[in-house]
């Protein structure tokens, strides 16, 4: 089976797929991203869908000559040599207009290429085998509430075999055959036909306008601005929320149940996204995230949840799906996510730290947008005493993680810092100074171990947790405090795994609650490499930033994980929060811009 890196992005800012070396489009969910799946090979087999484009020569699981994506863009571009001749597949998903469509087209290079395209539609995550008939020149495929329609341009001849939908054709010097999968609620006549060459067209200049807005200019600037379009590939167009992955259940351990779905939007990741759109110039996006924020924010504050759906939904209930086996065997495969049940605090804070950010950087303020915040406020003033489940979403009893008391400080010191800027905002400023050191003195006096010089992932544990590397970032302590130089120093060498650093010890007994083991996670390996920089450490902050570059995949993407024994790719793909933590860290290490 293809690693997790060996797959590349593709997207038209509602949903998104994943395209093999091989050529094969093993995973998409239509219309959504957190729609169900109609091609589901990546969690399962063939027989669960997928979408192979590739020269008959090349076997399934053969890979690609080369590939890459178009300068600027999130077109992709598949390279096949064979002995008789050179071809190329152009693969990306225009934004759309009403429906969804994924665009193939095959050019010839050079000599002539024999091409076989293989296309298993399998609607409900790889469940469901649609009834497939022909229609005005396309293959029209109906199951449910589901309906896809293939065509080509020039007419390819199609027929069926084994369940699946296969054509044969050769490409020469010059020739150029388009293929246009379109879907569309089964109940609701086929949408206008899209021309593919006029959309990959439109889909250039649209994609290298927005990423012509990049405003860095220092060094990685190309590692930059592919994040940025990752992010931007990630983004639900018609709210603003940004979903944490494209996909569920790709495993933090081989073989291992470590899978969770993460096509929601996380609050933990806001202050940081906002920050990275802001800093490189995304001011309209920024904006777009906020306005989701305020919304899914909405309501009474005891009910702000972890995360949410594209467009703030709150029931994301979490079942298995036991017909796919799961990547590599990593079982169960799990769609929704029971984490949005749980208690974190910490989201308190970061979403005072968002609208603080945002007010700093000059957005204007929303309506309602102070009075959200004197709510939240008032609410984690009651309850920063509780016991939580923390940013990593622990599946075992709740502590009093270090950093959810940290962000509950932030949280205080945001409001205090909003009404010294204005006194016009109403607050209660004494009762929030007062909670701001209370948090800072307990926090200091029982999640600091004395004795090992650093901070600890609860009270009374001696656990360590890389989440505490962000204390100097927000604010809590001076990066030159011992105690922060500390912390980074055993935090560095603690959580080490291969160079790069792991959330938290998963040796022995998990304190999560969960069996097995995980990888290095990437975006606290970025925080290593801020917090290594803000305690007076550059060159090996920018030495660790650059390792953490080269293991980008071949086409610039970083999943959730990496195995640095096995040199693999772990969780889901690509990641938001990694790629946030490379553009932060990019704009933290090398500050060059207009």
């Amino acid at each position: 089976m293809a690693r997790i890196e060996d797959y590349a992005l593709i997207g038209d800012l509602q949903t998104s797929a994943l395209v093999g070396r091989d050529g094969s489009i093993d995973w998409l969910c239509l219309p959504r991203f957190d729609s169900a799946a109609c091609f589901a090979a990546l969690l399962g087999d063939e027989d669960n869908g997928h979408w192979r484009l590739a020269p008959t020569s090349a076997g399934p699981g053969t890979p690609c000559t080369r590939r890459s994506y178009l300068p600027n863009s999130l077109v992709l571009e598949t390279v096949w040599e064979t002995a008789t001749g050179t071809a190329k597949v152009t693969d990306f998903m225009p934004q759309r207009d009403r429906a969804p469509d994924v665009v193939r087209i095959v050019e010839g290079v050079s000599g002539s290429v024999d091409m076989l395209g293989v296309l298993r539609l399998r609607f409900d995550y790889g469940s469901v085998v649609p009834w497939i008939r022909r229609a005005d020149g396309h293959r029209v495929a109906v199951a449910g509430p589901d309906s896809a329609w293939l065509r080509s341009e020039p007419p390819v001849k199609t027929y069926g075999r084994d369940f699946s939908t296969r054509s044969e054709f050769t490409v020469s010097t010059g020739d150029k055959t388009a293929f246009v999968l379109t879907w569309h609620p089964s109940h609701q006549p086929r949408p206008d036909l899209v021309d593919p060459h006029e959309s990959l067209r439109h889909s250039l200049e649209d994609w290298r306008e927005w990423a012509g807005r990049c405003r860095y200019r220092g060094p990685h600037r190309e590692a930059v601005v592919r994040s940025l379009i990752t992010l931007k590939a990630l983004t639900y167009a018609p709210t603003g929320g940004i979903a944490a992955a494209g996909t569920t259940s790709l495993p933090e351990e081989i073989g291992g149940v470590r899978n969770w779905d993460y096509r929601y939007c996380w609050l933990r990741d806001s202050t940081l996204t906002l920050g990275a759109l802001l800093s490189a110039g995304y001011g309209d996006e920024a904006a777009a995230w906020r306005a989701w924020l305020l919304r899914a924010a909405a309501g009474d504050p005891a009910d702000l949840q972890v995360m949410y759906g594209l467009g703030g939904e709150r029931r994301l209930t979490e079942h298995e799906l036991p017909w796919l086996s799961g990547y590599e065997r990593s079982a169960p495969v799990r769609v929704g996510n029971s984490a949005v049940k749980q208690l974190q605090l910490d989201v308190y804070g970061e979403v005072m730290d968002s609208l603080h950010l945002t007010r700093s950087w000059g957005l204007p303020a929303k309506p309602h947008e102070w009075k959200l915040q004197r709510s939240l406020m008032e609410h984690i003033k009651n309850h920063w005493h509780e016991p939580d489940e923390g940013i990593w979403e622990i599946r075992s009893p709740r502590r009093h993680f270090v950093h959810s008391k940290v962000m509950a400080w932030v949280a205080a010191d945001r409001a205090v810092r909003a009404l010294e800027a204005d006194p016009g905002l109403d607050g209660d400023i004494d009762g929030w100074r007062a909670m701001r050191d209370e948090v800072h003195r307990e926090v200091c006096e029982r999640g600091y171990d004395a004795e090992r010089g650093t901070f600890t992932q609860s009270y009374g544990s001696q656990e360590l947790d890389a989440a505490t590397l962000l204390i100097p970032r927000v604010g809590f302590l001076p990066p030159d405090d011992p105690r922060v130089t500390g912390t980074v120093d055993a935090i560095r060498r603690e959580l080490d795994h291969g160079g790069l650093v792991r959330r938290y010890s998963t040796d022995g007994k998990p304190m999560d609650g969960l069996p097995g083991n995980e990888g290095a996670f990437l975006a606290c390996s970025f925080w290593l490499a801020d917090a290594l920089h803000m305690t007076g450490r550059t060159e090996e902050a920018r030495a660790l930033f650059e390792r953490l570059l080269s293991l980008r995949s071949d086409v610039g993407l970083l999943a959730e994980e990496y195995d640095p024994q096995a040199l693999r790719h772990l969780g889901n793909y690509p990641q938001a929060f990694s790629h946030i933590g490379l553009v932060n860290t990019a704009l933290t290490l090398f500050p060059r811009q207009d």
